[in-house]
């Protein structure tokens, strides 16, 4: 039973509120935050005129997209950074390939890689550790760089106009709901028919069948994805970003008398995702190393790091990283940027940010001079505690460097929309950078090679609830 001195009683209230009521600048923080809410009391103007969005490095992207209500982050971060290489390649002034098409077969490997996790501990407790992390979300939307790979090797790739978003694509939450009941009253079938004795062989077929009505739920959910698919496309003309004139001040684009759009086309007739996806995106995505920044004592830099049963597709195997010190990590994502590519991040993206503004950073969100408290948690501590794991994916598209050639500020493409940040574009501190983000998605020729040699030593298996990196949504 607790004692009396483990207990807030009155006279310790008594205490805090004196002390409160104390301090000027209590009460003034107090009248802002609750009139306006912490972020935008906390916010501090001289940190937003420090974070200037110009930057010295810059890519040309693409249309800002938009996940809605669904987790699809790491999808579309994927996708973006595969747009910015087919739309440069094949000089296209814009291009989207369609999440949808991704996120059907993702949930129908999800849901297959779950059942044969059922079958793989049917001797395990519903309450053991394993399988309550198995059995957590079968089918959530969440994902890594890894899984997207995994995904475009076996299906390929389509344009978002051969499959085009829905109403349960934009909004998954009622979709994967029913999906994951379904799939644990199959895990608890299957579970039950073991301990009456059926064989493993027999409960396999038990679940290919199940597999049907996963198949028949997504089909409904979201139509079913096409198998081929006809594709076209107009070049940019040489002129377009220029836009000079012609004599008559007409644009090169729009001389034709006619009206006509004379540009070259890209056209394509009964091509398949697959076929698509190895003709037109100029990038392997078995080219690319997943490197993370994870100064915790139980992972050491210099490693490669396996974290069990975070497969999606279940045959390409579980989630991988080699953990580098901060200097090669952010050298990494400064040399790809150089070179004129994209990189998929992951990141604790509620960390010091201001959502509508497109701000990351921990001098503009002041939350310390509010509370009046200091926030001195370490990226490792940070980790190790669980306070930032990494819960979303976006998309470095520019850095700026400093007169010695150091970043200190980068420029990130979201999948939140135009309507949020600037145009859709944030802006993060390299402070702000060092410590919340984690992950980078870094192609082979961009690493050193002892990292190169680390990607392909043994790796070390880590447990699914160690602390380092949770599906981005």
């Amino acid at each position: 039973m607790m004692t009396n001195q483990s207990a807030v009683d009155a006279a310790h209230l008594k205490e805090y509120s004196r002390a409160f009521n104390a301090d000027r600048a209590n009460l003034v923080a107090a009248n802002a935050a609750v009139s306006s809410g912490v972020l935008a009391a906390a916010t501090d103007y001289q940190g937003l005129r420090n974070l200037p969005r110009d930057f010295s490095i810059e890519l040309k992207q693409g249309s800002i997209t938009n996940q809605e209500r669904s987790g699809r982050c790491w999808m579309f971060a994927s996708l973006n950074t595969l747009r910015y290489e087919l739309m440069h390649h094949w000089n296209l002034e814009d291009f989207e390939f369609s999440e949808t098409y991704l996120f059907f077969w993702d949930a129908i490997e999800k849901s297959n890689t779950y059942l044969e996790h059922v079958l793989e501990t049917l001797d395990e407790p519903t309450d053991s550790r394993i399988f309550e992390v198995i059995n957590d979300g079968p089918s959530d939307d969440g994902g890594w760089w890894q899984m997207f790979a995994a995904l475009v090797n076996k299906y390929g790739l389509v344009p978002k106009s051969a499959y085009p978003e829905s109403a349960n694509s934009r909004d998954s939450d009622a979709f994967k709901q029913y999906l994951n009941t379904k799939l644990r009253e199959f895990a608890a079938d299957l579970r039950r028919r073991h301990v009456a004795g059926e064989s493993v062989e027999t409960l396999r077929e038990a679940k290919r069948k199940d597999m049907n009505t996963v198949y028949r739920i997504c089909a409904v959910a979201l139509g079913e994805p096409p198998e081929t698919f006809d594709f076209l496309a107009r070049v940019k003309d040489d002129d377009d970003d220029k836009d000079e004139k012609d004599k008559t001040g007409k644009s090169a684009q729009t001389k034709s008398e006619s009206g006509k759009d004379e540009r070259k086309q890209i056209r394509e007739t009964g091509i398949t995702p697959l076929q698509f996806y190895k003709k037109y995106v100029p990038v392997d995505v078995n080219d690319f190393v997943t490197i993370s920044n994870a100064p915790m004592v139980r992972t050491p830099f210099g490693k490669r790091y396996r974290i069990r049963y975070t497969a999606n597709v279940i045959e390409a195997g579980d989630m991988e990283f080699v953990n580098v010190p901060l200097d090669v990590f952010k050298k990494a994502a400064v040399d790809q940027i150089a070179a004129g590519h994209p990189v998929w991040f992951a990141c604790d993206c509620m960390q010091f940010a201001l959502r509508g503004e497109g701000i990351f950073d921990r001098d503009t969100v002041r939350v310390d001079q509010l509370f009046g408290t200091e926030f001195t948690f370490d990226k490792a501590d940070g980790l190790e505690y669980g306070d930032r794991p990494s819960n979303h994916a976006m998309t470095l598209t520019g850095v700026n460097l400093d007169e010695n050639g150091k970043p200190n500020r980068w420029k990130i493409e979201n999948s939140w929309g135009k309507d949020n940040g600037k145009d859709g574009y944030y802006v993060a501190s390299d402070t702000w950078f060092d410590q919340f983000v984690t992950e980078l998605i870094i192609r082979k020729d961009m690493l050193d090679e002892a990292t190169l040699a680390v990607a392909q030593s043994k790796p070390v298996e880590l447990e699914p609830w160690e602390p380092l990196t949770r599906p981005c949504r």
